[in-house]
């Protein structure tokens, strides 16, 4: 029951994704202008692959050509992109543009991939598309002259005219079969078009848009990562519950049963014995602060509100204040960001303080927040005895487990003796910053 009302929408699916053969045939159409504008781009292009080869050829000679060969090198990759566009509009066919790399400014100029590939592009479409592009104005010319010459001698059918400087066309009847033959042909041009740009869109996609086999590896590795980070996000969240349903068992849920029954206690005592009765209050009221107390150490890794309420840069210094070691904080022009990036960033310091107070032996501390444009990056550093290793469950694993699931990233170096620095680094999420 479940493919036969599923089925019936993907097959509509795929319809509306198909288009018609009369949408096919006049999209078409712009193939056929793609050919013959081809005419004069491929003699553009192979002006500029010989003035390339000859500069290329020029360096030679005391490195002259090299002043030529870097403003062609990069003209290569305007004229790669211009002619990416001229195929999208023309064919109607996706060509994804070449991922922008951050590179400097003499590796723009000279190096630079794309355009090299353009300078590629360039010299096979000087040839395929000088072949194609002619062939496709021949025929086309041709075609309509015999579409509209038999109509102005139709009078006199017997003077005639020559195809293609080969045939001798004479009489209604080889008028009426040419006629016909030219009819076919431009009907069938577009298709044909069609199937010889497909040339142009391969080169376009292998040499103008995309590698898309790197595209597809990035992707590939994109959802295994993904699909791991889920999985670290999901077990991070489930040891979290457990630790907080540890807790509090263990410590806040004893410790509020205990005032229950002295307050009980109390209850009983405030007649007979008013005096038994105070002490019993007073207890319970000791045994309220330390559930308070035990009630913040539960609520460690949960968002506080002086971090909702006013950020990173007044959380972290009240958290380090609350440390055991000495920590000094230093939070440089980070301003709102996104709650999850906060809560994350917040977190990792947190749990870092703790291992520095359980295991390090250090007697001090820094932590340093900075962000850029992209990123969010906290180190936490202390003078302990080093030797923290993910792999012992020092907490480090729930920290890397925590960051990855924003695709962040966790560096520890902690060399034996040599004090732990631990470094996070968040991605900004563009557009969700409270500043």
């Amino acid at each position: 029951m479940t493919t036969q009302t599923m089925n019936p929408p993907l097959e509509r699916l795929e319809r509306l994704e198909r288009p018609g053969l009369a949408r096919r045939w006049l999209a078409g159409w712009g193939s056929v202008l793609l050919l013959v504008t081809s005419v004069l781009t491929s003699l553009v292009a192979m002006v500029f692959t010989l003035l390339v080869l000859s500069a290329t050829v020029a360096i030679t000679a005391g490195g002259i050509g090299l002043l030529l060969l870097i403003p062609l090198v990069w003209l290569a990759g305007v004229i790669g992109h211009a002619e990416r566009h001229r195929i999208v509009a023309l064919a109607g066919r996706r060509v994804y543009p070449p991922a922008r790399r951050e590179q400097s400014w003499w590796r723009r100029l000279l190096l630079d991939e794309h355009s090299w590939r353009s300078v590629a592009y360039l010299a096979l479409h000087s040839l395929w598309g000088l072949v194609t592009g002619w062939l496709t104005v021949l025929v086309l010319a041709q075609t309509l002259l015999l579409l509209i010459v038999p109509v102005l001698i139709a009078r006199s059918p017997e003077q005639g005219f020559e195809v293609y400087g080969l045939v001798e066309v004479q009489g209604i009847t080889a008028l009426a079969i040419t006629w016909a033959v030219a009819l076919a042909v431009l009907v069938l041009l577009p298709l044909v078009a069609h199937l010889l740009t497909s040339v142009d869109v391969v080169l376009a996609r292998w040499l103008l848009g995309r590698d898309e086999r790197k595209v597809l590896e990035h992707l590939t590795a994109r959802v295994d990562t993904l699909t791991d980070s889920r999985r670290e996000a999901v077990d991070s969240v489930e040891a979290e519950r457990r630790r907080i349903e540890r807790d509090l068992h263990d410590g806040p849920q004893q410790r509020l049963v205990s005032i229950a029954m002295t307050l009980g206690m109390a209850k009983q005592a405030i007649h007979d014995d008013p005096q038994s009765a105070a002490g019993l209050v007073d207890e319970a009221h000791r045994s309220a602060k330390e559930a308070i107390v035990e009630m913040r150490h539960v609520a460690r890794g949960i968002v506080p509100p002086i971090l909702a309420d006013r950020g990173l840069e007044a959380a972290l210094p009240a958290l380090a204040a609350r440390s055991a070691v000495p920590v000094s904080v230093d939070v440089r022009d980070v301003g709102r960001l996104d709650p999850t990036t906060e809560a994350i960033a917040y977190f990792v310091v947190s749990e870092a303080l703790t291992n520095v107070v359980k295991h390090s032996r250090a007697e001090h501390a820094r932590v340093e927040v900075t962000r850029d444009e992209q990123h969010l990056t906290s180190v936490v550093t202390d003078d302990g005895r080093g030797g923290a290793d993910p792999a012992l469950g020092t907490g480090l694993t729930g920290l890397r487990q925590r960051v990855n699931a924003v695709d962040g990233a966790l560096e520890v170096e902690s060399p034996p003796g040599g004090g732990t620095r631990l470094t996070a680094t968040l991605p900004l999420r563009t557009g969700r910053s409270l500043t």
